[in-house]
């Protein structure tokens, strides 16, 4: 298998030797021909699995023929940085066409993006507010319109956007291919597909389960014990780049904050930063400078970096959903990659339902030498993690058992992306609070 066989033009075939794609991945394989065919698709797909070359390379070929200068494409995406990536992606695959694209977002100057659509972009990558803010003002031309791709559309529900979707959706010609992309697919998301697509064609890959490269473990802890716990666990970890997801802005800032103190090369990402200092961020984490990412999911949304090696949840993420999402973010592009979750007392129903998903009891582990004892400072959870539990005191010891979550674990032997990176484990000296294996 390789992408000759999609017979397409041939600047966009060696745009694509020349990136260095060589076998098409199966979300690949099974939509480029259906949307070179003209046909309305739903692709349901994780994070990694090459969604944006799955519609990037069929609309560039088919706008090699036809008029230029003209928008005739248009792709919407949640984030301002997966708008970014996906325009930069399409600049890539599209080098040698000479055909344009702009990225539409809010949070910069709107003068040089309405600029280029007067310049004659044939390709827009956009957020839904900003193209409306820009519509309204006569700046953006849909008459000519052909193809329109919803990218990550559970993602926009989940920020709001479906509003929003609907409005540009009556805007634009009916008469168009239209294309919708999503990890899940809630009962909102099948409605709007209804709404939207003429007799599309469906193509699932991976059951919306997490890609099977990830391997998975649990860390039991105390919230007031989590930073120590991390830092402990990157320090005694083989890591190319960890993505650490914490629940609020202010936990990402402070948990970055006492990291950065203690000597990590680590940047935070969160909805209250300026788009400059969030493109520092990303971009010093996907060059290096950063080996360390902390981020809300919602700041996540749209990183496109390969190299990730491990995701770490710090808090527990609020549904199995957005579980899956954030650890998709490894293990990418036929790399493997690790998924470790920081889990208190109280996230046993959430890990039980991670594991039904998964089909396999999620291994448990401890770290040797970690003190799991420690006491909360008086007054308040310390370490980034939230109010230590009322009910063991403000000087409490750590409660000898935490609650038995649902079922016992087997060790879940995964694979590695290079050398020993799993992290050392001890039964010696702490009492368990969930079952786990011992290492050897």
């Amino acid at each position: 298998m390789s992408f000759k066989q999609f017979d397409l033009h041939r600047s966009i075939e060696s745009a694509v030797q020349t990136i260095g794609y060589t076998v098409p991945t199966p979300i690949q394989l099974q939509t480029i021909p259906l949307i070179l065919q003209g046909k309305d698709l739903m692709g349901l797909a994780q994070t990694g699995t090459g969604k944006t070359a799955a519609f990037a390379l069929p609309i560039l070929h088919r706008l090699m023929e036809g008029s230029r200068k003209r928008l005739r494409a248009l792709i919407l995406a949640p984030t301002r940085e997966l708008a970014e990536q996906i325009h930069e992606a399409i600049d890539e695959l599209g080098g040698e066409t000479k055909l344009k694209s702009v990225a539409i977002y809010g949070g910069v100057n709107k003068t040089p993006q309405i600029r280029k659509l007067r310049e004659g972009a044939e390709i827009v990558v956009a957020c839904p507010g900003r193209l409306i803010d820009l519509d309204d003002q006569d700046a953006v031309r849909f008459s000519n319109l052909e193809i329109l791709v919803i990218d990550e559309a559970d993602r926009m529900f989940d920020m709001g956007f479906l509003p929003d979707i609907r409005k540009i959706v009556k805007r634009l010609p009916a008469k168009r291919q239209t294309l919708l992309f999503s990890a899940t697919m809630p009962g909102d998301i099948r409605e709007l597909a209804k709404e939207i697509l003429h007799k599309p064609v469906t193509v699932q890959v991976g059951e919306g389960i997490p890609v099977s490269t990830v391997s998975h473990a649990v860390f039991p802890v105390e919230p007031h014990l989590k930073t120590a716990l991390l830092m402990k666990l990157i320090e005694g970890t083989n890591t190319e780049s960890v993505l650490v997801f914490a629940r609020t802005k202010h936990r990402t800032t402070r948990v970055a904050a006492q990291m950065k103190r203690a000597g990590f090369a680590v940047a935070s990402l969160q909805g209250d930063l300026s788009q400059s200092r969030r493109q520092a961020a990303i971009e010093g984490f996907r060059n290096g400078k950063y080996r360390i990412l902390v981020a809300t999911d919602i700041a996540a949304r749209g990183i496109d970096i390969t190299r990730i090696s491990h995701v770490i949840n710090y808090d527990m993420p609020d549904t199995v959903d957005a579980y899956t999402h954030r650890i998709g973010r490894t293990g990418r592009a036929l790399k493997t990659g690790d998924a470790f979750t920081f889990a208190t007392p109280e996230d046993g129903a959430l890990v039980g339902n991670i594991e039904n998903v998964l089909g396999e009891k999620i291994e448990r582990r401890t770290l040797e030498g970690f003190d799991y004892r420690a006491s909360a400072p008086a007054g308040s959870g310390t370490s980034g993690g939230p109010h230590y539990p009322a009910r063991y005191g403000s000087q409490a010891k750590m409660p000898r058992r935490f609650p038995e979550m649902k079922g016992s674990a087997s060790p879940r032997r995964g694979p590695q992306v290079s050398g020993a990176r799993r992290a050392p484990r001890s039964l010696e000296g702490f009492p368990l609070p969930f079952h786990s294996s011992k290492a050897k």
